[in-house]
């Protein structure tokens, strides 16, 4: 009979460590190599940097404009969704306050089945004959909404808002004579509500991913409340709808560029603090959902957009000190848009007014522009 060997634990555990050093001279892969596990945020620096832009402007004929900005529109209409504003709305009038040389009523706008659009409406009380020029003016960024270019610096933190960028804009212009319409954009000043409802998340950024799932797009509802307010602006009695313009400071320019584009009745854009285009911005961390088209790289960008609005002017400020519009990509930018108006032999209707200063309206050579085109 044979006897079983007999282990003792110091055996057993010698004998163990050895299998593991066995195992672990064994590769885990034939070709001895671990692949590197992925960097997102390096892959889509990449992939945002190579976009395909296939329909990016290059030189061409008159015709040939013609044609991309009917192809490049269509296409843009398309990743937008519908945008289009209601047809017929009820306008409540919530107050008027009448100041030297102007006149400022508070509105609300509502139409079944979608949310009112609060809206400022500025009247010159200067005498007149005839009617009035008149201006779509749109805010930016920031808490306070459409409040700091009707000029409320009578509200809590507006002055000092109105100060810092030169912001009162569309009470700038209503001086001026300009019949001016301010609408307050998502989710911004009084369309934000409950600030905390948003935690810490960026506003811009939850509505943009909430809308998305809805199968709507936060830019495409921003363009429809500002058509709104430019056909509301257009049928008051003193509006002149051959002369409309827009203007707008930082996400009021990137708004005022796209309603340009695709409203043929304003004949001046003003376009202040966005001369900046999407594939740089995206190289990095971002969460602006205000801004975001979804698939517009796939197409073009920014220049693409901007050169919809040929042969029609449009002046675009840039200041100095202005951190978030990169040189570089700004040059490439006009470049690309100037093929356009150069196409269309309206090179001189491509203004880019340079100023010293930061990211704030300028108004110099804008103001000039639309008393030449509206005179």
């Amino acid at each position: 009979m044979r006897l079983k060997k007999k282990y003792s634990r110091r055996t057993f555990l010698s004998q163990m460590a050895g299998v593991v050093a066995g195992a672990a001279a064994v590769p885990l892969f034939a070709d001895e190599r671990i692949p590197p596990v992925e960097n997102i945020a390096e892959r889509l620096r990449q992939q945002v940097g190579d976009a395909p832009l296939a329909m990016q402007l290059k030189d061409m004929t008159a015709d040939e404009c013609q044609a991309f900005q009917a192809k490049f529109g269509a296409k843009l209409k398309e990743l937008l969704g519908p945008f289009q504003p209601p047809k017929t709305w009820k306008t409540s009038l919530l107050g008027s306050v009448s100041h030297a040389g102007y006149r400022r009523d508070e509105l609300l706008l509502e139409a079944e089945g979608l949310p009112p659009l609060p809206l400022y409406l500025l009247i010159p009380t200067a005498t007149k004959l005839g009617r009035r020029p008149c201006v779509l003016a749109l805010h930016g960024h920031g808490e306070f909404g459409h409040h700091p270019v009707a000029g409320r610096d009578d509200l809590p933190g507006v002055e000092k808002a109105i100060a810092a960028a030169n912001y009162d804009y569309g009470r700038q212009l209503a001086l001026r004579g300009y019949l001016v319409a301010c609408p307050c954009l998502t989710p911004f000043g009084d369309r934000l509500g409950n600030r905390q409802a948003f935690q810490r998340r960026d506003p811009c950024e939850d509505v943009f991913l909430r809308l998305l799932a809805l199968g709507r797009v936060l830019m495409a509802e921003n363009l429809h409340d500002a058509l709104w307010a430019l056909n509301h602006l257009l049928e008051h009695e003193q509006a002149d709808a051959e002369r409309a313009a827009c203007v707008g400071l930082s996400y009021g320019g990137r708004m005022t560029m796209l309603t340009a584009a695709l409203e043929p009745r304003i004949k001046v854009a003003v376009i202040s603090g966005a001369l900046n285009v999407m594939q740089e911005r995206l190289a990095q961390p971002y969460s602006c959902g205000a801004q975001i088209i979804p698939g517009l790289l796939q197409f073009g960008d920014v220049p693409e957009i901007g050169a919809l609005i040929a042969p029609r002017h449009a002046v675009w400020e840039v200041g100095s000190q202005d951190s978030l519009v990169k040189p570089q990509w700004a040059d490439e930018a006009i470049t690309r848009m100037r093929r356009a108006y150069h196409a269309l032999k309206a090179d001189e209707r491509l203004i880019v007014d340079r100023f010293e200063g930061g990211h704030q309206w300028h108004g110099a050579v804008a103001c000039d522009v639309l008393a030449k085109v509206f005179s």
